[in-house]
């Protein structure tokens, strides 16, 4: 029972939107592909956003806010190639070259900020967006077609002198990505298993063979090892391929559900992006530059006296985060086939920070399952909450404003909650000070 009272402790912000979730889904009364469609479109869209979050999660720098400053380097990118009309996948390649080295250096001044800032990063990076804001303003709204030579009426206002409120990207640009390759969901569903199968199978001989290895040669087990047993290192994979195959046979066996999964199309090449960042954030995680990264988010006293150049290692988090962010803007932005030039930015941490904190990360801890799962439930409320508002109360606005109230409320929760352990621990630091 305490276990069980633990893990619902620890995980409420998740528990509560499962149930949300749940509730609102009944109340919507959607059909079962429209959900699909959206919340695939959705985990694609956004996927990569809310990964940017971890790297800084896993530093000690908490919910990064400056990824606001990431977008804004992605639109100046997708700007840029717009008026430059190159178009389709070239023009989006292309905008990911240009907004690397401003994501680079905007990471580069933000890591340098934090640093002078220790402790209150998170504040300090919701600060910094607002500034940013303004710059960013000021120079799309005022410079441009004036200072700044734009000379294409499509993309100015009447004066020639500002951007459009909002930029729309060409035909053949928008969903570039998405229309490489497209299969359906059922049948994504299906191969993913296999290559889960085929991954766990890997792993499983990979591990026997280094344990038979070791034997032969009366050799100790690596660290990795030492202290497991059966699966080993695979046995959280394990006991993902058993619930994934179990999910595989109940859709299956349900015809309502297979036929909607069959109407609904997934874009594997943007699918591919997302999933290749996730595989860069854990393997990152697993370097040396990750361990350097764990210790200075635990102590970073400790971290300096074992070497690392604590400074250093929190920039470069920071610019993972930042390049990672403008990446995830420019795929959400194709996905959408425009952007609200001067506050389509706005929101992006706010929403990517909840989605995470949803997913069952905290101000200390985050990883990609965190990532995913968080997307995945916050994306489905954030669908079925104006069609449950306007069941329940005949006006959609109601799930508007429901959205927006969710957002702030889970991070405000989330904070509270970290406020709240630290203040248990260290009363229990104390009390076992004054018994010794």
């Amino acid at each position: 029972m305490k276990k069980i009272k633990d893990l619902f402790t620890n995980n409420i912000v998740t528990v509560m939107f499962i149930i949300l979730c749940a509730a609102a889904i009944a109340v919507a009364d959607q059909t079962p592909a429209f959900l699909f469609e959206q919340i695939v479109q959705r985990l694609f869209r956004n996927g990569i956003l809310v990964l940017s979050l971890i790297i800084p999660v896993l530093a000690g720098l908490g919910l990064n806010f400056g990824i606001v400053l990431g977008a804004m380097s992605a639109q100046t990118a997708m700007i840029m190639v717009t008026y430059w009309k190159v178009e389709g996948v070239a023009g989006l390649v292309l905008a990911l070259i240009i907004s690397t080295p401003i994501a680079i250096l905007l990471g580069v001044l933000i890591g340098r900020l934090f640093n002078k800032t220790k402790g209150q990063e998170m504040i300090t990076g919701m600060i910094l967006g607002f500034f940013a804001n303004g710059v960013y303003q000021f120079i799309f709204m005022v410079l441009v077609g004036g200072i700044i030579p734009l000379n294409n009426p499509d993309m100015t206002i009447s004066g020639g002198i500002g951007l459009l409120n909002t930029m729309k990207l060409s035909e053949k640009t928008a969903g570039a990505f998405d229309k490489l390759l497209r299969i359906s969901l059922d049948k994504a569903f299906l191969y993913g298993f296999i290559l889960l199968l085929i991954v766990f199978a890997w792993k499983l001989f990979g591990e026997l063979r280094q344990r038979t290895l070791t034997a032969q040669r009366n050799l100790p087990l690596p660290d990795g090892l030492q202290q497991q047993n059966g699966f080993g290192r695979v046995k959280g994979l394990g006991a993902a391929v058993v619930v994934y195959g179990i999910l595989l046979v109940l859709v299956r066996g349900n015809a309502k559900i297979n036929m909607a999964m069959a109407f609904v199309d997934v874009p594997v090449f943007t699918a591919v992006l997302v999933i290749l960042a996730a595989l860069f954030t854990r393997f990152l995680i697993n370097t040396k530059l990750g361990q350097d990264f764990r210790s200075v988010g635990q102590n970073m006293k400790v971290a300096v006296a074992s070497g690392i150049n604590v400074d250093k290692t929190r920039v470069i988090a920071i610019v993972i985060s930042t390049v990672l962010a403008s990446f995830g803007q420019i795929i959400s932005i194709q996905n959408i086939g425009n952007f609200a030039t001067y506050t389509a930015h706005e929101q992006v941490a706010t929403f990517a920070i909840a989605a995470l904190l949803v997913g069952g990360a905290s101000i200390k801890k985050a990883n990609v399952s965190h990532a995913f799962l968080g997307i995945i439930l916050f994306h489905t409320l954030f669908t079925v909450a104006p069609m449950a508002g306007a069941n329940l109360f005949n006006d959609t606005q109601i799930g508007e404003y429901f959205r927006v109230f969710v957002s702030y409320g889970v991070i405000a929760l989330a904070l509270l909650l970290h406020t709240a352990k630290a203040a248990k621990q260290r009363r229990l630091l104390l009390q076992q000070e004054q018994q010794s």
